[in-house]
């Protein structure tokens, strides 16, 4: 039977999470391209397909970086098909370039781009707020805030940019995406089959004699995108009173419980904008009319805002603006219902509720206990940062980059000593060396070395610098739920027909002082590592050994031996034998009882690390 997400029936609700909805948006719009590169907090939207994908009737690819997911989408939607391109937030910077050319050359089959924005740092390097990007490529923007809004505005969004032939950004973020809520389903759209590419140099080449004209075409679209945002049904006026609130995207969520909690519905002025750009100025300015106090709220940037207190400037209001410019609200981070409601008591002029009693009596809440980041249990990243340390130790500086790896930044392992973006553990790490002569080692994981690796390889040999680079190959793309990449030789549907093995690629760049190991084989791996320590240049070690959660999945491997503590550690400690297992390896099937260490046999993976570190642990029989 088809999956529900393909082929549900209209009138139908489903429980599902934001990014399965916007699957179904996708389907009932008629979908028929989707790429992507995989990144939290948007994965579940690419895997979803992908997983359909031998259901579904349209074509998809986990392409190897977002650039290329965008102008593989650009490709698609100039030959004619309705086009969905998927990324987390930092991934657009990766795709910025051919993104704001996109935006001039048009899209003749329908585009949209869904990034997922990450406001409170959850899974990212920085929460940078992408309604930015919609405003300099010009680009429609939509910001669902709920579980049946994502579905429906991810089939607006794809209906609307067919119908300008202009691509439309879908921005949501993290609350939005990992929601849960009922969708009502509709009926889902049949497209023609894609007329193909229809030669048009004037209209999709942009040599400067013609983006010239294309950039006055886009201004026209916008002009009209904003006519469809002032009568949007995303964009809707609530309640009465000369106090109102503008919200957009997750906001609006939180305004709706707020008002509720406080018995404030229908007493304040309401203006839910889902399509917020380009801002729909004559629906504002009448919501605007009569009102002493305006609240806007939205999530990181004072984007909104800032058009807002232009549009109020023009037209010559005195109503108090409040929001980020000054206070109340902050700039960064997640908003929650608290919050707004405190947003709210402020331009509503109310004074703050007392604080309720605590149903505990007087006892201090107990804080829940740390919970350090950390590889799991097995993790072959380990056994690599093990052994680089024990040759390298302190004096090197190790350059780190995106993915499962980072997590070996704390100690013992400490093997990430800084990090700017994916693929720049090469790049900045053969700048370090470059600039100060310091030993650099860097490492890159697998799926991170095809996305943006390979360049800074190729700069490396090409100005001969001096770097050890470590590639952590664990046969998928671990930290956003084990997509395929180029190097893999299994995905979770089969055999990859298409592998493109690490070695040979490295070896095609110049560079021949290669090793590779199992690092999980201590010995051999040390004996790479101090041969590369050696010589000078660029060198690299390829550390192969896949994720033991993946190789479960699609290797049905199982766990045959478990580790334990044959000798009593505290009294190895006492004469000196003891190799401190607990604080070399941190693995978190370790644990203290009574000041001694143990293994708990249902963490353990078996990967056998740690008997080649202590010799006090030995191997038992335990299946998994």
């Amino acid at each position: 039977m088809a999956h529900p997400l393909l082929a549900g029936a209209p009138g139908e609700t489903h429980l599902l999470l934001g990014n399965e909805a916007i699957v179904r948006g996708a389907v009932e719009a008629g979908i028929q391209f989707v790429s992507c590169y995989p990144g939290t907090p948007s994965s579940e939207v690419p895997d979803t397909f992908f997983r359909l994908s031998p259901e579904g009737t349209y074509t998809f690819e986990y392409s190897v970086n977002e650039k290329v997911a965008l102008e593989v989408g650009g490709g698609a939607t100039l030959a004619g098909a309705l086009t969905l391109v998927t990324m987390k937030h930092v991934g657009v910077n990766v795709a910025a370039d051919p993104l704001l050319t996109l935006t001039y050359v048009g899209s003749p089959g329908g585009f949209v781009l869904l990034s997922a924005d990450d406001p409170g740092c959850h899974s990212s390097q920085n929460e940078q707020d992408n309604r930015i990007y919609a405003r300099i490529a010009g680009m429609p923007c939509l910001e669902p805030a709920t579980a049946q809004e994502t579905k429906d505005m991810t089939r607006a969004a794809l209906g609307m940019s067919r119908a300008l032939g202009a691509p439309v950004l879908l921005r949501t973020t993290t609350r939005v995406n990992h929601l849960r809520g009922p969708v009502m389903l509709n009926e889902p759209t049949v497209l023609p089959k894609p007329a193909g590419f229809q030669k048009n140099p004037s209209r999709f080449v942009p040599i400067p004699a013609f983006a010239r004209p294309m950039h006055l075409r886009l201004l026209e679209t916008l002009d009209k995108a904003r006519e469809l945002a002032e009568t949007s049904p995303y964009n809707v006026v609530s309640g009465a009173g000369k106090v109102g609130v503008i919200a957009s995207g997750i906001s609006r969520a939180y305004l709706a419980d707020a008002l509720l909690e406080a018995d404030l519905a229908g007493t304040v002025k309401v203006l839910d904008l889902g399509f917020s750009h380009p801002l729909p100025e004559k629906l504002i300015t009448n919501f605007m009319d009569g009102l002493t106090t305006l609240l806007i709220l939205e999530e990181l940037e004072p984007v909104v805002e800032t058009e807002i207190r232009a549009l109020a400037q023009r037209l010559g209001l005195s109503l108090t603006i409040l929001g980020k410019t000054p206070g109340p609200l902050p700039r960064y981070g997640e908003y929650d219902v608290a919050l707004v409601a405190g947003a709210l008591r402020q331009a509503l002029g109310l004074t703050a509720p007392a604080a309720a009693a605590c149903a505990c009596g007087n006892d201090p809440v107990v804080p829940l206990p740390n919970r350090p980041p950390n590889l799991c249990a097995g993790c072959p990243h380990r056994a690599a940062y093990v052994a680089v340390r024990k040759v390298f130790g302190d004096t090197a500086v190790y350059s780190s980059d995106i993915g499962c790896y980072t997590l070996g930044i704390l100690p013992p392992l400490k093997a990430a000593d800084f990090l700017l973006c994916m693929g720049s553990s090469v790049s900045a790490g053969c700048g370090v060396s470059k600039a100060s002569g310091q030993t650099v080692v860097g490492f890159i994981g697998d799926s991170t070395f095809f996305h943006s690796g390979i360049t800074g390889l190729v700069n490396a040999v090409f100005n001969q610098h001096d770097i050890l680079l470590v590639i952590l190959d664990n046969r998928t793309t671990a930290m956003t739920g084990h997509q395929p990449n180029p190097g893999v030789d299994k995905t979770t549907l089969g055999d990859n027909p298409s592998m493109v093995p690490i070695e040979p690629v490295v070896r095609g760049l110049g560079i021949d002082q290669i090793r590779k190991v199992n690092p999980l084989n201590q010995k051999a791996t040390l004996k790479a590592i101090e041969e590369l320590k050696a010589l000078s240049g660029v060198r690299v070690l390829i550390a192969e050994e896949p994720c033991p959660l993946f190789a479960r999945r699609a290797y049905g491997v199982k766990r045959t031996q478990v580790a334990y503590v044959a000798a009593d550690c505290a009294e190895a400690a006492k004469d000196g034998t003891c190799g401190d297992c607990l604080n070399t390896l941190a693995c978190p099937a370790f644990y203290l009882e009574d000041g001694k260490m143990a293994i708990d046999p249902i963490l353990c993976a078996g990967c056998m690390l740690c008997l080649q570190v202590c010799k006090n642990i030995k191997a038992r029989k335990g299946g998994a």
